[in-house]
């Protein structure tokens, strides 16, 4: 029952993302990015002027959240496992010329995730917390002046914010370095496996007392840990790749000569060639960098200031940070050569690279881990807390927690890439669905 679940799961996948993903979020963002003049490109060498520019606007209305804190808030949910373990599927499975449709993708979605921002603080209302509620139940509804889909976009990302797959990593990980696999207590014969949900147990209890204090509280654990995360992995990264400095000319010429040739042992509806490359480059681009998902969209709807495009103009960076350090990531495994081992777990492949650098870095890359992990796991539970109040303000929250206990506990026992398949295929259906919202109130978008 199982096999015939993630099988059917993978075909859908392999839809989503060959088939429809594709075609609407290069759509989109080639039609948004001449419809603005190439915004991103002009955005991205301003970056000093509009900081200054929010956070004077920010000063004159206190409700809210500080949108310099939103910006770390932003950059804590897309900025964690996804760049560093579920990104290198990008390259083991879809060759290194995946690395440039991420590229593609992620610089086309720089203006889907400033057009899903925008919407969200432009159609936000006021909430009891000192705070807003936006995202994309509240544009979307105007967009298709539809109630059904608005509730079914909250119920995927209530799924989506149970980031289940990074917690499965850090899980594994904590358990494998220290041996935690074999821990156990007799009871009359039986042997009880405990290490596990100790893990399981510690992790949830700290990712909770952060969660449901909400996104200022999100903010400003991320505006405290994110910078040395950001810093420390960068600086790592391209010492590693300098290091290597004589293979990159190689590196970059096998990345460009598999764009169009790679062949997958891989199968599917569609195997090997651009398709497979684009698929693996694309869905990858869209799952760390959160184009399209409505994350970005419902926390930065939090923010002080009242002009959307002022705050909006921040996931611009934002995504760009995210493409630099997946980009940093994918480096590492193509110049020491990783990425063509196979049998490997998704999160060992970075361990192994660094392994050649790092003594005892198994325990560094449980504090590596643990540190990226706990900013996305807990920033999507937040939001998943907000879609769970939409749909039923009294008992919703508490009812998502429950929620998030049980599929944390039961996906815990489950392989990484089952996981990561049911991340692709509620990511590929909620993208399609906010992009088109997107698309369909694209007048209502000012690119300033």
């Amino acid at each position: 029952m199982s096999e015939a679940i993630f099988g059917f799961l993978s075909q859908l996948d392999i839809i989503l993302w060959d088939y429809i993903g594709i075609i609407i979020i290069l759509f989109v963002g080639v039609f948004l990015t001449i419809y603005s003049k190439f915004f991103q490109f002009r955005a991205l060498f301003r970056l000093r002027t509009y900081i200054k520019d929010l956070v004077a606007c920010a000063e004159k209305d206190k409700q809210g959240t500080h949108p310099i804190k939103l910006y770390f808030a932003s950059v804590g949910g897309m900025v964690g496992l996804g760049n560093i373990v579920t990104v290198v599927s990008t390259v083991a499975l879809g060759g290194p010329g995946s690395i440039i449709w991420l590229w593609v993708a992620s610089f086309l979605g720089m203006l889907v995730k400033y057009s899903e921002v925008y919407l969200g603080i432009k159609y936000r209302v006021k909430n009891n917390e000192n705070g807003f509620d936006g995202g994309p139940m509240y544009y979307l509804r105007v967009g298709f002046k539809n109630k059904i889909l608005p509730i079914f976009v909250c119920i995927l990302l209530c799924i989506y914010g149970a980031e289940v797959s990074q917690f499965l990593i850090i899980t594994d990980t904590i358990i494998n370095v220290f041996s935690l696999n074999n821990s156990h207590i007799d009871l009359n014969g039986i042997k009880f496996l405990y290490g596990r949900y100790i893990v399981i147990g510690l992790l949830l209890t700290f990712i909770l007392l952060t969660s449901v204090k909400g996104v200022k509280r999100f903010a400003n654990v991320c505006s405290a840990m994110i910078p040395p995360f950001m810093i420390g992995y960068i600086i790592l990264g391209i010492w590693i790749i300098f290091d290597h400095s004589a293979d990159l000319p190689d590196v970059f010429s096998l990345i460009f000569s598999s764009f169009f040739d790679y062949k997958s042992q891989a199968g599917g509806l569609i195997s090997g060639g651009i398709f497979l490359t684009a698929h693996y480059g694309v869905s990858r681009a869209v799952y760390s960098g959160d184009i399209g998902i409505g994350y970005d969209s419902i926390i930065q709807s939090e923010t002080q200031t009242l002009y959307p495009e002022k705050q909006a103009r921040m996931s611009i960076f934002a995504l760009f940070s995210d493409s630099l350090i997946c980009t940093i990531s994918i480096l590492i495994l193509l110049v020491t050569g990783m990425w063509q081992v196979k049998g490997l777990q998704p999160s060992e492949y970075v361990v192994n690279a660094l392994k050649l650098y790092l003594p005892n870095v198994e325990y560094f890359m449980v504090v590596l881990f643990t540190f990226a992990g706990f900013t996305t796991i807990t920033g999507y539970l937040v939001v998943g807390q907000k879609c769970a109040k939409y749909l039923n303000k009294k008992y919703g929250q508490f009812l998502y927690i429950l929620y998030s206990i049980f599929a944390f506990i039961v996906f815990s026992f489950y392989d990484q890439e089952q996981v990561i398949l049911i991340m692709s295929v509620s990511g590929g259906i909620l993208m399609v669905i906010n992009i088109l919202g997107v698309f369909k109130l694209r007048k209502s978008i000012e690119f300033l």
